[in-house]
């Protein structure tokens, strides 16, 4: 997939933000008129507070839909946005522009550590996410108790507890999620029972 444009963060488990994903077909020959549109909209919603970022990406594959993407620090920002005029705008003056949405997710949490780029399939269970987490975090928790606690043991524990869920937290999000993710893509895309 290829990103016409996007903000790289990080995305943490537990803060509360809102990713929306929306696919909008377009109908051929149409394009460029959807593309300008689709960067107006995005644009104006980069103004808004809480708005974190944003993405555009083209189809995969003729005929196939194109995604925007929106980073909201929290729901009520990104309901906000989905409640202004001026977005409200913009699809009133989107007529002639042949394009429909096909598909949209807003993916919160530990969700947005499942998502698939392009993908409109739902998240797994709540329970299949609960389970690869516990697999991700338990050889960092072992690990850090034998190799980073002890050498913390001088420090404030407010101190030494900040230490050890931001070094949890990056490899949790940089190495074990995106392994464990991968790792059972199969079982955690399966059946939802």
């Amino acid at each position: 997939m290829t990103a016409v444009s996007l903000e790289h963060r990080t995305v943490p488990a537990d803060t509360g933000e809102v990713t929306l994903l929306i696919a909008r077909q377009v109908e051929p020959g149409h394009e460029a008129v959807f593309e300008r549109w689709a960067r107006g909209i995005l644009a104006t919603a980069a103004g808004f507070p809480g708005h974190l970022g944003h993405g555009l990406f083209r189809p995969s594959a003729d005929g196939a839909p194109w995604f925007l993407i929106h980073r909201f620090r929290d729901a009520e920002a990104c309901r906000r946005w989905q409640e202004s005029p001026e977005r409200a705008a913009w699809f009133a003056a989107c007529e002639g522009h042949h394009h429909i949405e096909v598909a949209r997710r807003e993916l919160t949490g530990m969700e947005t550590w499942f998502a698939e780029p392009g993908a409109v399939t739902p998240a797994p269970p709540r329970w299949k996410m609960a389970i690869s987490a516990t697999l991700a975090i338990y050889p960092i928790s072992l690990a850090g108790s034998y190799f980073l606690v002890p050498h913390l043991t001088g420090l404030h524990p407010v101190v030494s507890s900040a230490v050890i869920a931001c070094v949890f937290n990056v490899l949790m999000t940089y190495a074990a999620m995106p392994a464990v993710s991968r790792l059972l893509r199969g079982w955690l895309r399966g059946p939802r029972a």
